[in-house]
């Protein structure tokens, strides 16, 4: 496999060329985004590093120069995000040898990754896990663009990440890798009738009941049943700085306070406050499928849920390596305080359809922290 293009390569220097059948209908695979990529339809400035095309996505990694911004910004249609940088930014960070990022501050960085995406191809971006789970807000802006992380059909251009840690400080350097992006064709997403079939022939969450309306529902697990009498962690203020790269480097007390459980079942989530918590469902990802985690009703609840929504073909599923995993929950509460009970829906696992099967199914290729997981904080700390 031939990982990318090196750095000035263009779309015209394609070596390989790039089909889809004409009725393509599903999220491209491993060997598929490394087609692209030999196809000059996905453009690094220098060739992919191990890992980074993973079975149904390919991780983001960060350029050499942070942009530290007045506000969040969308370029909007005619409007490039380079021209909004110059208007809006404060001063420029190198990363080059590493720096860190403020919380509550707002930072642009070009990406070391471009598209040439063909027509019949749109791309998605979304938060790592262990991106979400260090309550590290990042999204992906493409030149033109109403919407984050929302690339469309035929488009043609640069990619940046806008960056806000919210809890931790954290060390950044050129390479790291933030954000994941999915490509797919046509709409994939499973129909009532196909998702209620999967669900028979493959059982998808662990109870006797499941919700599948919409998409598979996952409740929030309270009861500490599982966890040794603790339900999930509360981040701490005022820590020292968390670098992104670093695996297991970090004592968990250091900068997270374990929560127990109460009798009753219930947790308040302080306006502010930054949880970890898991979903009382064991779920499963077969292998020619992918999920994502889709927002929840805000009129049911004063939180938001989940900032890393990917669920890569193989997640929790026994062929590779799994017997169904708990879904991990970044939580913070809006405006008031608002009150969970054990049991109550939080989210939707949406399941759409592989283009094909992937190479490697989630965890195989390189040894996940998070296969198989109950509750579990991101790789930086240790166990």
């Amino acid at each position: 496999m031939r990982f990318g293009h090196p750095k000035g390569a263009t779309s015209e220097d394609r070596a390989v060329p790039f089909t889809l059948p004409p009725d393509a209908n599903g999220i491209l695979p491993d060997r598929m985004i490394a087609a692209m990529a030999d196809a000059g339809l996905i453009l690094p400035a220098y060739p992919f590093v191990e890992s980074q095309i993973q079975p149904a996505s390919l991780d983001l990694r960060l350029g050499d120069i942070a942009y530290r911004v007045r506000a969040s910004f969308l370029p909007g249609p005619g409007a490039t995000v380079a021209e909004r940088i110059d208007e809006l930014k404060l001063h420029e960070i190198n990363l080059s040898d590493g720096a860190v990022l403020e919380t509550n501050c707002v930072y642009i960085v070009p990406l070391l990754e471009s598209l040439a995406l063909p027509p019949e191809i749109v791309a998605a971006a979304n938060p790592k896990s262990s991106t979400g789970r260090l309550d590290v807000f990042t999204r992906v802006i493409a030149d033109g663009t109403r919407r984050f992380d929302m690339i469309g059909a035929g488009y043609h251009g640069p990619l940046y990440a806008e960056i806000s840690p919210k809890t931790f400080p954290v060390l950044l350097r050129e390479g790291s890798r933030l954000s994941q992006m999915r490509f797919r064709a046509g709409d994939a997403i499973l129909d009532a009738d196909e998702l209620d079939a999967l669900h028979g022939a493959e059982r998808l969450v662990d109870i006797d009941d499941a919700d599948l309306a919409n998409g598979v529902a996952l409740s929030v697990d309270l009861s500490g049943e599982n966890t040794k009498g603790f339900v999930g962690y509360r981040a701490k203020r005022h820590t020292g700085v968390v670098d992104i790269d670093r695996r297991g480097g970090y004592a968990v007390d250091e900068f997270w306070e374990p929560i127990p459980a109460r009798s009753d079942g219930s947790l308040i989530l302080d306006p502010g406050e930054f949880y970890i918590l898991a979903s009382k469902e064991a779920v499963q990802i077969p292998p020619d499928y992918a999920a994502e985690m889709v927002p929840f009703d805000p009129l049911v609840g004063e939180f938001r849920v989940h900032y890393a929504g990917f669920f890569d073909p193989g997640f929790g599923y026994a062929g590779a390596g799994g017997q169904g995993a708990r879904a991990v929950l970044e939580v913070r509460s809006r405006e008031v305080p608002f009150i969970l009970e054990h049991g109550q829906i939080v989210g939707r696992l949406v399941y759409e359809k592989m283009l094909a099967r992937p190479d490697a199914m989630y965890g195989q290729r390189i040894g996940s922290n998070y296969q198989a997981q109950g509750l579990k904080l991101s790789k930086h700390f240790r166990v």
